[in-house]
């Protein structure tokens, strides 16, 4: 039976007890690693990673509404969580757009459905880019980074046979961390593939 456009993301019911890959890397491996990298004197101290969003802006939504639609289903399909769609905070007027007009999508991921989005992002999406040669490592200064990807069409959930018009995101990883360094550290155990340093 083909599958009626528009239809809500379906959302796979995970086994009893289930625990994420990723989740116990961090609990077996990164969290000893960490402690014994930074001498924590307890493993409370270690760093974890909160939460993930990622929004997606929409350059030509101001001249249709329907593009910001379809972005969040895009969205939505990539995570495996219903997006919400984002609007506009203030008038600018250079660029048509008005207080409230939609201009985007955006998802917060915790939990299962981070560690899974997060083994996907490092292990599928991230090695189909284009002549790839690692992330930037630059952090935020409170512990937290943000990635920018030029195209959501390396992620294998969308359709390139419906030619989808292309779209760049922002992916910010939400950690504990009290340094960047320690962020920094955090997320490369995890395997975030950080450009080496040239130095």
């Amino acid at each position: 039976m083909a599958k009626k456009k528009n239809a809500p993301v379906e959302v796979q019911a995970l086994p009893a007890g289930y625990v994420p890959t990723l989740k116990k890397v961090y609990k077996e491996e990164i969290v000893p690693a960490l402690v014994k990298q930074f001498s924590y004197s307890t493993v409370m101290q270690v760093p974890r990673l909160v939460k993930i969003t990622i929004n997606q802006g929409v350059g030509d939504a101001t001249q249709d509404k329907k593009l910001v639609e379809e972005a969040a289903e895009e969205l939505a399909m990539i995570v495996g969580q219903k997006a919400v769609i984002t609007s506009s905070r203030k008038d600018i007027s250079n660029f048509k757009l008005r207080k409230g007009m939609p201009i985007g999508a955006k998802v917060t991921l915790r939990n299962v459905k981070m560690y899974e989005f997060l083994e996907r992002l490092i292990r599928v999406s991230l090695p189909r880019i284009r002549d790839f040669n690692g992330i930037a490592e630059k952090m935020d200064g409170q512990g937290n980074y943000t990635l920018g990807i030029k195209e959501q069409i390396i992620f294998p959930e969308i359709d390139m046979d419906k030619n989808p018009k292309i779209h760049g995101l922002e992916i910010t990883f939400v950690t504990t961390a009290r340094t960047d360094e320690e962020a920094y550290a955090l997320l490369k155990a995890f395997g975030l593939p950080f450009k080496k340093h040239d130095n």
